[in-house]
This record gives structure tokens, sequence and C-alpha cells, in this order.
């Protein structure tokens, strides 16, 4: 048996620390980075027939499996399905994520999401998707490696590497790219949503995500930058009206934090796994954190052996 150590503590991460901790392997997790993860501001959308709009099919083929694969290890999988509007003036923006998607159905939006009576004509329903918290998934993923005997800690690696830092790992990476992401965290109690509500919109598409106690996730931007700083005044007006489109109702939400992210990304905004300088690397998830990462790492572990076999019979 093997001692691992995996690099970085985000989704990835913890995907990959998992699996071998289920494995039985002896496993330690090491994050030296004061920032949280990109996948802490995440929206948590296990939503691959929506991403088909604008991902490569391979999002869509991977993706399918998450939500299953999440609903074995965490407590926050809710399979409701995503419902898909647009104001009335940009009504032509739905008809095209409807040739651009499949595994969905028109409907009267208020027949999914009563609170949105009379607010939209139509919209698009993908019945099979789910959503998840992530930070919540990220804690009981935490928890239960520590209950494995799994250590986090700063300490230099002991074991053999599997790099996981996503942008951080960019010196090693050079292909590797920055996404800059901002969402705010909202609170109200005048509304309520049972899943996630994305709003087409040609120059800031959104969603709004439900999570417990009546808070939403409200995001995201997508920037090509490498610019860490806090949520811009422009993203948060832009957001704040998108979720004022959605419904009246959130103008008088809380906005109880915002914040800003950097997606680590490839040419192709796929995810990939290389093998060099006696490391593992798995980077690149873009902004399908939640919804590849648990695939890459079981392809991860599939790789594993073979990589290791080829270098000690070399």
């Amino acid at each position: 048996m093997s001692r691992w150590s995996v690099l970085g503590c985000g989704v990835a991460g913890l995907c990959v620390a998992t699996l071998l901790a289920e494995r039985g392997e002896d496993v330690e997790v090491i994050d030296d980075d004061a920032r949280r993860p990109a996948s802490w501001f995440a929206g948590g959308m296990l939503a691959p027939w929506c991403e088909a709009e604008s991902a490569p099919r391979d999002v869509i083929t991977v993706g399918q499996h998450a939500a299953a694969w999440w609903q074995q290890r965490v407590s926050s999988v809710e399979h409701q399905g995503t419902l898909v509007v647009a104001p009335p003036r940009d009504s032509q923006e739905l008809n095209r994520f409807a040739r651009m998607t499949e595994q969905h159905q028109w409907v009267d939006p208020a027949n999914i999401e009563p609170a949105l009576e009379g607010r939209f004509a139509r919209g698009l329903f993908f019945a099979g998707e789910a959503h998840l918290d992530p930070r919540l998934a990220l804690q009981e993923m935490r928890d239960a490696l520590i209950a494995r005997g799994v250590s986090f800690s700063n300490h230099a690696p002991s074991g053999q590497i599997i790099d996981c830092r996503g942008i951080h790992a960019a010196p090693q990476l050079p292909r590797l790219r920055a996404v800059r992401g901002e969402m705010l965290i909202l609170h109200s109690d005048e509304v309520q949503f049972s899943r996630p509500i994305r709003l087409l919109h040609p120059r800031f598409p959104c969603y709004l995500v439900p999570r417990r106690g009546g808070h939403f996730m409200l995001g995201a931007t997508m920037i090509e930058s490498d610019d860490a700083s806090a949520i811009s005044a422009r993203a948060m007006m832009e957001l704040l009206s998108a979720a004022y489109a959605i419904h009246p109702a959130l103008a008088e939400a809380r906005v109880i934090e915002s914040g800003s992210g950097l997606r680590p990304a490839y040419p192709a905004n796929l995810p990939e796994i290389h093998y060099h300088n006696h490391t593992f690397y798995l980077n690149g998830m873009y902004r399908h954190g939640f919804l590849l990462a648990p695939m890459l790492a079981e392809q991860l572990m599939q790789r594993i052996s073979g990589e290791l076999n080829n270098e000690y019979s070399a």
C-alpha cells in the first residue's frame, strides 16, 4: 500500500482523497493556501443537460453520473431538476437554448415554481438534473475523510503526490488559465424556490440556486482574468438586476456575502489528467467542478495503477 499526498482541498482534491480512502489507501491532504478554493464559491448545480448549451459533449457524457456519485456520499443532493426562463424581450434566447440542449420540456414556469406566477410565459424544465450545497458537501467530505484517519495539514508532502490545487498549480501546468467568477449569497424569507433557476440574457446570464434556511446563491460571472480581488460593482449590479428580474421580492433580500474565485481551465475547457516528474496532476475543471470532479477522480484511480506499474517496470 502506497502513501498518497493529495495537494489541494477543493472539490477535485477531496474527491480524489475520498476514492483513495475508500480503497483503503494511506492518504493525507496538503493545503498550504489561505484562500478558499474556487469550489467554495460554486453554485453546486449538477446540470449536464443545461451545460450542453456551451460545453463540449464530454461534459454531458461524464456529468450524467455526478448526482448518483454525490448522493452516496453527502446529504444535500436535491433531485428537483432545473428551470430555465428568460424575460419576454429575450424570448429568442430561450429558443436558442432549447435548440442547443436536450432532455427538457416546455412548461409554464408557474407550474414548476408557484412563486413565478405571472412572471414568465414559458420556460424549459430539465427534470433529470440535480443540485447540492457545495460548502456543506465539502465539509461533509472532509469530516468523512478525517473519520477514516486522513490527515489535513500544510506540512511537506510525505507520499506520492497528486496535485489538485486548481489555479495554484499553474506554474507547473503552463497551459492552465484562470477564469474569474463572482457570486452573491442572498437571504430572503419572502420567496421560496425548490430548484435552480437559470435566467437567460444575451449579456449576463445568471443562475439562482436555493440553499437551506432561505439562502440563495446568485452567480456567476465568467471573466477571462487572473484577478482574484473582491467582486466588482458592475458584477454586483448586474447580478442583483438579474435577481430582481427573476422575482421582485429579491430586491428586499439581504446580501449576506459576496465573493470571487478563479476557476482553472485548459484551452478546451475540459479537465485533464497528467503524470510527469513523478507527480499526478488532475486539474482544469473550469465551471464544472462538482459535475466533473467525481468521474475525473474515478478515471485517475484507473490510471494510477497503470502509470506506476509502467514506471516501476521501466
